[in-house]
Parts: C-alpha cells; sequence; structure tokens
C-alpha cells in the first residue's frame, strides 16, 4: 500500500476530517475508524487520543506539514480522522 495515494483516495472519496477539533468531534461521536496523527502532534491532543481504548491509531512518521502534503493540503495537518474510507484501502492501517 502507498501511503499517499491511500490517503488522498481516502479524502477524494470517503468521509475524512482534518484538524484537531474536527478530529476530537469525530471521536467524541463515536465515528472515526482510524486517526493519524504527526509525530509532532502536540501532546495534550497525543494524550487525548491515546487515553481512548477501542481507537485506532497510526503514528505518521512525518511531522504536521509532511502530512499536509501527503493530504495534498497546503498547510499543517497535524491529525485527521477517518470515518468511511471510500474507495481506498487506508484502513489496512488499523492496529488489530
Amino acid at each position: 500500500m502507498d501511503f499517499n495515494s491511500s490517503l488522498r483516495k481516502a479524502i477524494r472519496t470517503g468521509d475524512v476530517v482534518l484538524g484537531q477539533n474536527s478530529v476530537k468531534e469525530m471521536v467524541r461521536e463515536g465515528k472515526a475508524q482510524l486517526v493519524i496523527m504527526a509525530q509532532n502532534c502536540p501532546a495534550p491532543f497525543r494524550q487525548f487520543i491515546e487515553g481512548i481504548v477501542d481507537l485506532s491509531v497510526y503514528r505518521y512518521e512525518g511531522s504536521g506539514a509532511e502530512l499536509g502534503r501527503a493530504c495534498g493540503k497546503p498547510f499543517v495537518v497535524s491529525a485527521l480522522a477517518i470515518a468511511n474510507p471510500g474507495d481506498s484501502d487506508i484502513l489496512s492501517l488499523k492496529r488489530s
């Protein structure tokens, strides 16, 4: 699986939210199937996400700026949540 192309396909064809506030809302509503966090995601947000037991989390090895570029966006993306992957295979990143 090519992470960047799978991520962009999920953004294009699925239900994906970008940004900490939107991710928190989706997680609280129980809609997030997978949360992707940049390596430099702020500690308070990271602790919030890690405190949720049944949530699949993928740690992106790059910075928020790199994750933003991977999403095809011209801005920093420290976290994103996937509710529906659309035509993408991005959910294969979920921990078992």
